[in-house]
């Protein structure tokens, strides 16, 4: 691939940035469902869902962070993503996210926690799961 056709990302969490380089395409979980942004995507501003960000690098590579929400922004071939937590598949523990999931399906039976949030804990410890062991 030509420099023309590739797009510039930054992936950015509270820790700090992750990611800044030139890429090819990246593959994102999109509130709504996921998609993928090329070179002269069409400008795009979305909330991201739990998931994984697949980034394809001009020289073949390919990286893999597990996220739990935030937004993404195309515009100009430039991508901004700015998640809550970007974890590359090789740092996540994955021994610890099933004791953590173990622990919140436990959650679930009790009457006072608030579903929603431990409906997303569970998502998030499953997705790190997924990510981790898909390699």
């Amino acid at each position: 691939m030509t420099a023309e056709k590739t797009i510039h990302a930054q992936i950015l969490t509270p820790e700090g940035a992750k990611f800044e380089g030139d890429i090819i395409s990246i593959t994102v979980p999109g509130a709504l469902g996921s998609f993928q942004m090329l070179y002269n995507h069409a400008p795009i501003v979305s909330a991201l869902d739990v998931g994984t960000v697949q980034i394809e690098k001009p020289d073949g590579t390919k990286l893999v962070y597990a996220v739990s929400g935030g937004f993404v922004e195309m515009n100009d071939n430039k991508v901004t993503l700015l998640a809550e937590r970007a974890i590359e598949p090789e740092l996540i523990d994955v021994e610890k996210a099933r004791l953590e999931l173990a622990g919140i399906k436990e959650k679930m039976h009790d009457f006072s926690v608030v579903f929603d949030d431990i409906e997303r804990e569970k998502r998030i410890a499953e997705n790190l799961i997924k990510t981790a062991t898909s390699l």
